[in-house]
């Protein structure tokens, strides 16, 4: 535990050892210098600079009180309000999940196909903290419209605070893309690229998750019925149907168990192009569509 005349090398040495053993050395050192940088706004080189520095008894405590929480398996994340996604910043809560690096591969797919075109109009159904549409809004040559849609007011709120300290044009909407009706009212506009990081975790898959993940992150967000695992799709492939434009795309993140059902859903309502991709873990993540 820390002493007052611990160096800051010293200390953040001490968080690394107590955190190796849940999560292994390299990641522990990550943890760690995520660490300084959240509570003293140091990189990793500040933090070398500053190593022989005595740590203030104010800071010590405050490492130890955050690797606690750490060890009882509370996201980083959380702990500080804060998750790197896409280059930037953006404030989380419980009412969004973490962004995550398959998500930004998403991200990476639709900029490299639509990178060079203006005035697009951009629909996130199920925007959460809002990472994908505002990446996408700073990313893509000066967007028409970019619009976003959460049920969740919690997460709409933690996604518009992003959208704000981020300088980006998005127009949030509240409404449940499972009820088509509303979302067409509230929707009219056609949309060059329809993308969506929707729940699609079957909820039996639950056994074999991590407490970080269960006991922290939106339930809403992450489960579906083990008796309908696509009914998120199913929604969106219907409102894709009538507003999505006649060249636009339908860029989906999506559970390798139900890859293959996705694919024949998406052709029974007319896709005539649908490719899967896989991620870095090469498992089947992604499906992009064309009518």
């Amino acid at each position: 535990m820390t002493v007052p005349s611990m160096t800051i090398s010293a200390l953040m040495h001490n968080a690394t050892a107590r955190l190796a053993p849940s999560y292994g050395s390299r990641e522990a050192a990550a943890l760690t210098d995520e660490i300084l940088l959240r509570l003293k706004g140091w990189n990793r080189v500040d933090s070398i600079i500053h190593g022989n520095e005595l740590a203030t008894q104010f800071l010590a405590d405050r490492v130890d009180a955050t690797v606690d929480r750490i060890l009882n398996d509370e996201p980083i994340q959380y702990i500080f309000g804060k998750a790197h996604f896409y280059g930037m910043d953006f404030n989380v809560s419980p009412a969004t999940l973490i962004p995550r690096q398959e998500t930004a591969m998403l991200v990476d797919m639709i900029v490299d196909r639509y990178g060079k075109t203006y005035d697009l109009n951009v629909l996130d159904l199920g925007t959460g903290s809002g990472c994908i549409a505002i990446a996408l809004a700073r990313h893509l040559p000066f967007p028409s419209l970019v619009n976003a849609v959460d049920i969740s007011p919690d997460a709409l709120n933690v996604a518009r605070s992003n959208a704000l300290a981020l300088n980006t044009r998005i127009d949030f909407v509240n409404a449940d893309m499972l009820s088509l009706p509303d979302l067409s009212r509230k929707l009219s506009a056609n949309y060059d690229i329809i993308v969506s990081n929707p729940p699609y975790i079957a909820r039996h898959e639950a056994a074999s998750m991590h407490r970080n993940v269960l006991d922290f992150e939106p339930d809403s967000a992450l489960f579906v019925p083990d008796d309908d695992p696509l009914i998120f799709y199913r929604a969106i492939a219907e409102f894709a149907s009538s507003h999505l434009a006649p060249d636009g795309g339908l860029f989906l993140e999506i559970n390798p168990l139900f890859a293959k059902d996705l694919t024949a859903l998406l052709c029974d309502f007319g896709f005539t192009s649908v490719d899967t991709f896989k991620d870095l873990q090469k498992a089947d993540r992604f499906i992009i569509a064309y009518r």
